[in-house]
This record gives structure tokens, C-alpha cells and sequence, in this order.
């Protein structure tokens, strides 16, 4: 009879810690340092730092970017902070007019969501489509090399 309790108890002295660790990383999962809930705006977890490949549009009518921005069928001056990003970021336009944060070269500078850089006609999975106004607040000349195309990470501003 002993025997029959002891391992009753174990048995669930082990089932409330497996309740509280699961519980635990639940929490953890859903929740930032500070305690609010994590937005889920994108398949990405934007709320950290996601890396991107950033490359060059003119938003301008005329532009290479094509036609009007998705968002508000508008065209935008360059000298704009803007961007147009990946069919996955964009998210069926939930992040239209939402900023992200773009890092690179020791510099983050703050762009607004205006189109979608459409993955389904050759877009790549990764783009962060931004203006002049974003390169050359990231601190990158025209006749550098990284000019058109350079790794950078972004999040949600």
C-alpha cells in the first residue's frame, strides 16, 4: 500500500512540473520582455530583427517601380522614406502605411509600407523595396557598390 502511494505521488509530482514548463513556454512564446502580446501582423517574426535584401524603386510616376503604390494608388516622390516589400511582408496589405525600421551600416532609419513588391511576377521572398530617401539616410552613396542592392535587417517600427 505504501508502494501504491509513493508512486502516485511522483506520478504527479512529474505531471504539475510538465503542466508548469508547458505553461511556462507558452507564455514565452506569446509574450515580450515587457508583458505585452506580440502583434502577429506577418509569418515573420517581425518584431525582432529580420534579415532582408534591400534594393532600389522609384515610387515617382514614371518611375521604375511601375504603376501607382498598392496601398493608396498614389504615386510618391523619391525623396520619400517608402517601401514596397516581399508578397509574404506585405501580407495582403495589412502593413500598408505601418513604419518599419531598416538597419544597415551602422544606421536605422524609419519607412513607411506603400506597395508590395509582388513575389508572384519575380519579386524575391526577401525584398525591402525602398526609395532614394531610404539609401541615402542608411549613409550609402550612388557610386558605391552596394548602391541597388545590400543586406540589411528590418523590423516593425
Amino acid at each position: 500500500m505504501k508502494y501504491h502511494f509513493c508512486s502516485s505521488g511522483a506520478f504527479l509530482f512529474i505531471f504539475l512540473i510538465i503542466l508548469v514548463t508547458i505553461c511556462l513556454s507558452i507564455e514565452a512564446q506569446t509574450s515580450n520582455p515587457s508583458r505585452k502580446l506580440v502583434s502577429k501582423k506577418s509569418p515573420v517574426a517581425s518584431q525582432q530583427h529580420t534579415k532582408a535584401t534591400l534594393t532600389i524603386n522609384s515610387f515617382k510616376k514614371g518611375g521604375d517601380g511601375g504603376g501607382p503604390s498598392e496601398c493608396d494608388g498614389k504615386y510618391h516622390s523619391d525623396n520619400t522614406m517608402i517601401v514596397a516589400m516581399s508578397t509574404r511582408w506585405y501580407n495582403d496589405g495589412k502593413r500598408c502605411f505601418d513604419y518599419i525600421t531598416i538597419s544597415a551600416n551602422g544606421r536605422s532609419v524609419k519607412a513607411m509600407v506603400v506597395d508590395e513588391c509582388d513575389s508572384t511576377r519575380g519579386c524575391a521572398d526577401d525584398i525591402v523595396d525602398g526609395s532614394k530617401a531610404v539609401w541615402k539616410a542608411l549613409g550609402v552613396k550612388e557610386n558605391s557598390r552596394d548602391w541597388g542592392e545590400m543586406k540589411v535587417f528590418w523590423s516593425d517600427a
